[in-house]
């Protein structure tokens, strides 16, 4: 009800960043559920005083949320909860899969299929759009890959060899998808170091799709990314198959 204390626990913000502050509660409670789609926040002021701050920084934080697509703020009327998985943009991506530091597995499950989905469709694309001109980046790419025994910083090698495939790409839509993909996998890459060896420790697979790209074909460049992404989404799948049961 408009103007009720919200079900969540809110809790009173220090003042550094507070509209940052009073953003990420309110985020917390609409991707939680706390706050249900279609139903309306409390006024500015009674959420000033819940978190004991200004009706300014109230007022930013609901503007940035209504810019994010979390909520629909009326002129003189109530703050009303949108139902984030049809109004909210990749941006969002990052917070769902963490949300108050849990592994959302759910979430963690989608972006891995959207990776095997989307890596050969931009590999392809690499292929068909620069190709020789990536000879050289994914090539420096690839033997830094090779020639670093970390897990950790292979990743990020990997990270580096995406990162020049997608520029390759030349699609908008692929860059901030993968943007978002990065930021939502970078905070789990030591946790993940066991099970990303079934890729990172495949420096060949990386070199075979490196060639592929750079000799200009399309085809071969999709087969190849998609030799190299299966086996560690698999296991990464099936990890999360079994939590989930």
């Amino acid at each position: 009800m408009y103007g009720t204390v919200p079900r969540m626990a809110l809790e009173p913000v220090t003042r550094q960043s507070t509209p940052d502050k009073v953003f990420d509660q309110i985020l917390s409670g609409v991707v939680s559920g706390d706050f249900a789609a279609g139903e309306a926040l409390p006024s500015e002021r009674r959420l000033a005083d819940v978190l004991g701050v200004s009706r300014p920084t109230v007022r930013e934080a609901l503007q940035r949320l209504a810019h994010a697509g979390l909520v629909e703020v009326r002129q003189g009327g109530a703050t009303t909860v949108r139902d984030f998985r049809r109004h909210a943009g990749l941006e969002l991506l990052p917070r769902l899969l963490l949300p108050q530091g849990e592994l959302d597995l759910s979430v963690a499950r989608s972006i891995l299929e959207a990776r095997l989905h989307n890596g050969p469709q931009v590999a392809a694309l690499a292929a068909e759009r620069s190709g020789a001109r990536l000879a050289e980046p994914l090539g420096d790419a690839v033997a830094a890959l090779e020639a670093d025994p970390d897990p950790v910083f292979e990743q990020r090698h990997a990270l580096r060899f995406w990162d020049h495939v997608v520029d390759g790409a030349d699609s908008v839509a692929f860059r901030l998808m993968f943007n978002s993909l990065r930021l939502a996998y970078e905070p789990l890459l030591e946790p993940l170091a066991p099970l990303m060896q079934a890729e990172v420790g495949r420096p060949e697979a990386y070199r075979a799709l490196a060639e592929a790209i750079a000799a200009g074909d399309p085809d071969a460049a999709r087969h190849a990314a998609e030799d190299l992404l299966r086996p560690a989404t698999d296991r990464l799948l099936d990890a999360i198959r079994r939590l989930e049961d």
